[in-house]
């Protein structure tokens, strides 16, 4: 893991925390002694999960979907 002075970590905060958010932490020292270890917050995933319309145009709705079964319903509920 690397270790970076304070100096260092300001100057190069934003090429640090690219790193440490793509899973490299690393730990700033203050006189050489460390002091903090920056860590992401979550994992970094290989693939973006995108849960809405994620399966759009693998499967079609038929136009009477609301009223499929319509009769075995009523049955089993007396409606």
């Amino acid at each position: 893991m690397e270790t970076v002075n304070i100096h260092q970590a300001k100057t190069h905060l934003s090429r640090l925390i690219e790193k440490a958010a793509k899973g490299e932490p690393f730990i700033i020292a203050k006189a050489e002694k460390p002091m903090v270890k920056v860590i992401p917050l979550e994992q970094p995933s290989d693939a973006k999960v995108q849960r809405i319309g994620f399966m759009a145009g693998q499967f079609s709705v038929p136009d009477d979907f609301d009223r499929m079964g319509r009769d075995e319903i009523e049955d089993l509920f007396g409606a």
